[in-house]
């Protein structure tokens, strides 16, 4: 095991995570993360407030430190009288699990698109990136009204539709590095010792398209997070009772004058998600050029 650990830390998706790591901005966004992280999972459970409880005796209450708050709601409540704090966090929960597990679902079916259609070439990769080209012409818009608008909205759903519109990128850059890997004299090796072409492309290239596409998987949980608050904003996201951040959102323009909170926390949880997600994809890009420069001089 420790054998195995040192040749992945001396190998290059080990060396640009000690290179991003070495990079203060990527300490304080990810411990950051990790601890709102802990907060969207933990509180709710831990919490002897429901956040789908309605109270119409609490309805519009202001946070703590405003004029009117109350200690048991220290973000205040909506319209209903439902705790604002951990509706923003059960969104925050509902709208990472979406983020992750779509690009998640975007990087395994665009790497295996992209790994077969740059090392097999001919009319493979031919067939294989019109079809990525038709994909990337449709906007994710109109692909969520087309599938999400149809029945009700699901995570599945939801997650599907993001998963379609987002594999292309993958698909691409993942061609890109597997047309310059296949090159390289590693493969040729693999092929003069008989290797065949499952083994190379999943054995031997595969383990080095992790650097290339690390840092647009990271901020591509962002832009997943955006997209999910979208639908929900427009209402054809994951529908009520379950609190996301573009139902929250959806809610709390109605009341903007006169309850501003209900837009406000909500938008600030997603704003600080969204940038320590950012800063880490920033350090990751920064750390893959460091080291693949490294590498090519």
């Amino acid at each position: 095991m420790s054998g195995l650990s040192s040749q992945f830390w001396h190998s290059v998706n080990g060396r640009m995570l000690r290179a991003a790591w070495a990079r203060p901005q990527f300490k304080v966004a990810l411990v950051f993360l990790i601890a709102l992280i802990a907060l969207a999972v933990l509180l709710p459970m831990l919490s002897s407030v429901s956040a789908t409880t309605i109270s119409v005796r609490d309805r519009f209450a202001p946070p703590v430190l405003w004029e009117g708050g109350t200690a048991s709601h220290l973000f205040g409540t909506d319209q209903l009288g439902r705790d604002l704090l951990l509706r923003s966090l059960i969104g925050l929960r509902n709208a990472l699990v979406i983020g992750v597990v779509s690009v998640f679902g975007m990087f395994v079916l665009g790497a295996l698109i992209g790994i077969i259609s740059g090392y097999r070439g001919g009319i493979v990769d031919t067939v294989l990136m019109r079809i990525t080209d038709a994909q990337m012409s449709i906007p994710v818009i109109i692909l969520a009204i087309t599938i999400l608008g149809v029945s009700r909205p699901t995570p599945f759903s939801v997650i599907l539709v993001l998963i379609l519109a987002g594999w292309p990128t993958y698909a691409r850059v993942i061609r890109s590095v597997t047309l310059t890997e296949s090159r390289k004299e590693f493969v040729r090796a693999a092929k003069i010792i008989g290797a065949g072409p499952l083994r190379i492309m999943f054995r031997h290239i595969a383990p080095n398209i992790l650097p290339p596409v690390a840092f647009i998987a990271v901020l591509d949980v962002a832009r997943m997070m955006i997209f999910e608050a979208i639908f929900g904003f427009i209402g054809i996201g994951i529908q009520p009772p379950v609190p996301t951040f573009g139902n929250i959102l959806a809610d709390g323009t109605k009341y903007l004058i006169n309850a501003w909170w209900i837009t406000v926390v909500p938008g600030l949880f997603l704003f600080a998600a969204l940038i320590s997600l950012n800063l880490i994809g920033s350090a990751l890009e920064s750390a893959r050029n460091d080291v693949l420069g490294g590498r090519n001089q």
